[in-house]
Order: structure tokens, then sequence, then C-alpha cells
């Protein structure tokens, strides 16, 4: 599986962009669409999922802020970002798996993500 992101930049604080990710190649083995993102203080970290059925499962951090959804017609998935704060700065990685749980590098690359920047 292939995964092309897109949609990043530079935006200010309580900016609103959206992420998008295309999954090409053997997408039948997928499940789970989601996003992970790698911030100068952190490890990587799960910022939220959604399965093919429409459910979904964000990091507390992004709740109520960031919003998941997917066109399974078009193997995509889509991160809207309200609210932007400086601490979301960093690369955002599209993922895809089985399970939420196991999105990552076992299923498809992680590839060059979307660099995000918050200016405040």
């Amino acid at each position: 599986v292939q995964l092309q992101a897109s949609g990043g930049g530079l935006v200010q604080a309580g900016g609103s962009p959206r992420l998008s990710c295309a999954a090409s190649g053997s997408i039948f083995s997928i499940n789970a669409m989601g996003w992970y993102r790698q911030t100068p203080r952190k490890q990587r970290e799960l910022v939220a999922g959604i399965t093919s059925s429409g459910s979904t499962n964000y990091a507390d951090s992004v709740k109520g802020r960031f919003t998941i959804s997917r066109d399974n017609a078009k193997n995509t998935v889509y991160l809207q970002m309200n609210s932007l704060k400086p601490e979301d700065t960093g690369v955002y990685y599209c993922a895809v798996g089985p399970t939420i749980a196991t999105m990552g590098p076992r299923f498809a690359s992680w590839g060059q993500g979307t660099q995000v920047t918050v200016s405040s």
C-alpha cells in the first residue's frame, strides 16, 4: 500500500487546515486509516483513526478540535484541523491497518508525511 499525504503548511494559531491522504496499491487489506504526528517534544503519537464502518478514535489532545473522515470509494482519509495551537506543530503521517490500534508501518510505509507549522 502506498500513501500520499498532503495539505500541511504554515498556519496561524486558530487556523483550520485539512489534511488528505490517498491510499493506493493492495488496498483490500485496509480497514482502518488515520493519522499520527511527530512533534518536537514527543514521540510519534496517534492523532486520529477511522474504520471503514466509520468508528473513530482521537487523541485526548485533539478531541473537539480535529475531525477525521474518509471516502471509502476514493480510499482517502481526511483530517479537518480546527482551532490549531502551536503545540500541534509537527509532521503528520498517514497510516493504515486492520484496526486503529495496529495502524502503522507494517502495512504501509510512513512516507515523508506532511509538515504542519502553527505560528502563534
